[in-house]
Parts: structure tokens; sequence; C-alpha cells
């Protein structure tokens, strides 16, 4: 079984801060590669800012990107997961509340953000070695 601890393991931490525009933290995130990113108050969770909210809060409502602040246009109901938690339960848990990104805590701090697209490939992985090992026992056995 696969924590969530596990898939954090080696990976640092992106976040911005909620005065940035929104120009800058687009830029952030470009230079990153990452498409979606944490927004942080002194190092506590205030929202994440993520593609959709650039298109949907900020192009398309006509704001301009670099006189709008980040707090203005992020999302703030935010569901989370302490790290402890398996990759099912986090898969589960995007499910239910529709969405694409977990803040991923200990206890009340933040340590991470995972993305379905990592658990996705963490599922794929495993699929791919079952698939493996099925082919094995059954050249195995003719």
């Amino acid at each position: 079984m696969i924590r969530l601890r596990d898939l954090l393991q080696d990976r640092e931490l992106f976040s911005v801060q909620r005065t940035q525009s929104v120009a800058d933290v687009a830029r952030s995130m470009a230079a990153l590669n990452v498409g979606a990113i944490l927004v942080l108050c002194e190092n506590t969770l205030s929202g994440i800012f993520s593609e959709r909210d650039l298109m949907t809060r900020v192009v398309v409502a006509g704001r301009d990107p670099e006189a709008t602040r980040v707090d203005d246009v992020m999302t703030t109901d935010l569901a989370t997961i302490q790290e402890e938690a398996t990759v099912e339960a986090a898969m589960e848990l995007m499910q239910e509340r529709k969405c694409r990104h977990l803040p991923v805590m200990r206890g009340s701090d933040v340590v991470g953000l995972i993305s379905m697209r990592d658990l996705m490939s963490v599922e794929l992985e495993r699929k791919t070695e079952e698939i493996q090992q099925m082919r094995a026992y059954i050249a195995g056995n003719c």
C-alpha cells in the first residue's frame, strides 16, 4: 500500500504568496512547469491557484493579470489530505470533491501537492507490474 508521504519523499514544495500578482504567479508556474501551485500566507495554506483559475477567473472575466492579486482569484474551498493516507484514499477524495489537485498535510502544515496525474502514474505502474507478473506466471505454466 503506497502512502502519499512516499510519493512526496523527494519532491520540492512549490508555493507563492497570496499578495503576488496573477502574472507573477503564472510566470512562476510556467518556469516550474506545473499546472497548479499552493498559495500561502506566512507558511499557512490559503488556497491553490491553477490553470483553470487563470482561464475562468482571470482571462474569461477580463481581469488584468498584472493588476489582479492571486488571492482574489485562487480556489479556497479546498479538500486536503494527510500524508499518511493511501493513494486510493486520495483518488477517492479527488473523485468525491471533483478536483485534480490535493494539498497534502502533516497535521496542520502543508507538505506537498498531489495531482491526479501523479496518482494515475502510480496506478499505471502498479497495473503494468501486475500484468508482467501474470505473463510470467502464464509462461511458466505452459
